[in-house]
């Protein structure tokens, strides 16, 4: 079992908590005061009460004694409310001060803490964890005081005479223990209540986002159940920590009216015998109820664990690391990238193994590869969404790590299968992480992106508020589009942003996004043929590694090559019914491309051997035939790609 110390998340839950408690530290220290203050006016009330009994009862003149214990009663309610206020200000500001940090941590973090805890646990750590955990603060200043008044308690019975303190401290062990195992059962079902609770919050998020799949594949009823799973553990904790409480109570029920008895019960021969008097003997009782308040204690403590509970599970997302930058500056270049030796892994798998691309400035390179090869991973490391566990990324000569962030996100625009549209209005949300767009570059951009006419149809046009804007798929991925063109940089990454576009749209953006001389570098993540055939060169990913980089029409050559797109694609994207227009092992020219059988089995097309290395491939940007300088390693060294691949 992981020892209090060497618990990274506990460790992180304290150093959190510490900063939040100092956030609020003027308002902590005045609600210690006020709880304070409230405890000894409510210590002073029992023996002003004892005095005026007195005074009343010996027919001598009490008036002072009778409007001091009015005037702490006033008091009483004063701090009261106060208390009450101030508990509700440092809770609300500890529980914002918390969610902008933890919400500013995971945003540092990026993709890895939502791969890690998942979308919906993340959601109900930083909402309902957060808002228990930030009552700590004002529980442990509300603590102070309710130990206080049996410590208090425990001294006037001293005061009054030595044997009420003595009785009373007899059976204090018993109370004790019973709170130190209320403190720790809490603890422990809190925490288990709180991952169950996790749990289903991560369900239910995936439920929500894949609802349409869900509704029309008709499985309502087994989301459901899947959703709900975690709902017995979830109540076994719930039903534990309440009888844990519960039993505390009834315990406590049990032993502090037998304490107080006890206490009374001295006193009734103390007075017997002289040595009290009435008041002093009512102070006593009163007293006694104070120092046995297990009561308050209980509730105290059990609120105290559950908030450290939720801090915990904070701390737990504090143990990602967040993405550190560095302070060197980007010299001018056109953009070039380079990818040296990149391995990286998730989930325990390796995804991508040694990978390395140098892909010159402004260039186009497309990443092809069967699904889960690790496109979008790689599209994600060449601008830094996620970093490396072993090799580097480069852009102009300089490590990404090396940058400071504003200069990494002004030199690398990306756009995304499904664009998250964030701000107040489409423009807002084309112009999103620019300093001051203007409605020109908007414009422009959403222009490119083929947006403009349909944002214009738009009730408010640009100004149309994004969640009123009705738009499908292909408009999403659009405006999305038009964002990363506006965004600019030397670097623009597509990762499947043209998956939703019809082919005469997609085609159009990319002959207006590819058309206009070198301009940034582009990486894309293409599915579709058509979209590797208008780039300049495509990296063929398989088994983690590049196997091979190309020209489409060459690589087309090849059958497990054709075979990443489906029988249906063509050399240029278009539908060939399952092949028919070359043949199920033809290339474009009618030749036998199957097994490597254009090349050679084990030869490169440039009749040397395959040794793994890496070699220029034809570049026909300009129509005629060249070498285009984008280059890879094949990740099978001293073997072929698959029948002649090209490396």
């Amino acid at each position: 079992m992981t020892s209090r110390d060497d618990d990274p998340a506990a460790g992180h839950a304290r150093t959190l908590l510490r900063a939040a408690t100092r956030y609020s530290g003027a308002r902590c220290l005045a609600l210690c005061l006020v709880s304070i203050a409230a405890t000894g006016a409510g210590l002073l009330l029992p023996a002003a009460l004892g005095r005026a009994l007195d005074l009343l009862l010996a027919h001598a003149p009490a008036t002072r004694w009778v409007l001091c214990c009015a005037g702490l009663v006033l008091l009483l309610g004063l701090l009261d409310a106060v208390q009450t206020v101030l508990t509700g200000t440092v809770d609300a500001r500890t529980t914002a001060w918390l969610r902008r940090r933890l919400t500013g941590h995971v945003l540092g973090v990026g993709p890895r803490a939502a791969d890690r805890f998942g979308s919906g646990d993340l959601v109900a750590r930083l909402v309902g964890n957060a808002a228990e955990a930030g009552t700590t603060p004002a529980a442990r200043a509300a603590l102070v005081a309710a130990l206080a008044g049996p410590l208090g308690g425990v001294v006037a019975l001293g005061l009054i005479d030595w044997w009420l303190a003595a009785v009373f401290l007899a059976g204090a062990p018993v109370l004790a223990l019973l709170l130190r195992a209320v403190s720790r059962d809490t603890s422990e079902s809190a925490s288990r209540y709180q991952r169950a609770q996790g749990r289903i919050a991560a369900a239910l998020a995936e439920a929500v986002e894949g609802v349409r799949t869900v509704r029309a594949a008709g499985t309502e009823g087994r989301e459901t159940a899947r959703v709900l799973r975690p709902l017995p553990d979830l109540s076994r904790a719930g039903h534990r920590m309440w009888r844990v409480q519960g039993r505390a109570a009834a315990r406590a029920v049990a032993v502090a009216p037998l304490l107080q008895l006890v206490v009374v019960a001295v006193a009734g021969v103390l007075l017997t015998r002289d040595r009290l008097s009435v008041g002093e003997v009512l102070a006593a009782s009163r007293y006694a109820v104070l120092a046995t308040g297990v009561g308050v204690l209980v509730g105290r403590l059990a609120g105290l664990a559950r908030a450290r509970a939720a801090a915990r599970r904070l701390g737990e997302v504090g143990t990602e690391p967040a993405t550190v930058y560095g302070t060197r500056g980007l010299p001018d270049g056109p953009g070039r990238l380079e990818l040296r030796g990149v391995t990286a892994r998730r989930g325990g798998r390796t995804v991508l193994d040694g990978v390395d691309l140098d892909v010159p400035g402004g260039t186009t390179l497309a990443v092809v590869g069967r699904s889960g090869v690790g496109k979008s991973l790689l599209a994600a490391l060449a601008g830094r969404l996620a970093d490396p566990d072993a090799g580097e990324v480069l852009l102009d000569g300089v490590p990404l790590r090396e940058l400071p962030h504003d200069v990494l996100r002004g030199a690398v625009g990306h756009a995304f299968a499904r664009p998250a549209l964030l701000g107040g209005t489409v423009r807002q949300a084309i112009g999103l992480g620019l300093p001051s767009p203007s409605p020109a570059l908007v414009r422009e951009a959403a222009r490119t992106a083929l947006a403009d006419d349909f944002v214009r149809r738009l009730p408010d046009g640009y100004d149309t508020p994004v969640a009123d804007a009705p738009r499908s798929g292909g408009e999403t991925q659009r405006l999305g589009l038009a964002r990363a063109f506006a965004h600019g940089g030397r670097l623009l990454i597509l990762d499947d942003a043209l998956s939703s576009l019809d082919t005469v749209t997609e085609r159009r953006i990319t002959d207006a996004l590819f058309g206009d001389g070198p301009g940034a570098t582009r990486l894309l993540v293409a599915h579709r043929g058509a979209t590797a055939a208008c780039a300049d060169a495509v990296a063929w990913l398989d088994g983690g590694r590049v196997r091979a980089v190309g020209r489409h029409e060459e690589l087309w050559r090849l059958a497990e090559y054709r075979a990443v797109f489906g029988d249906g694609a063509g050399p240029d994207g278009t539908d060939t019914e399952d092949g028919a227009v070359f043949g199920d092992g033809a290339d474009p020219d009618g030749t036998d491309a199957d097994d490597g059988a254009v090349f050679g089995k084990d030869a490169n097309p440039d009749s040397t051997d395959d040794d793994g290395g890496s070699r220029p491939v034809p570049d026909t940007r300009d129509g005629t035939s060249g070498e285009s300088d984008v280059t890879g390693t094949n990740g099978r060294s001293g073997a072929d790609a698959g029948g002649g691949a090209l490396t």
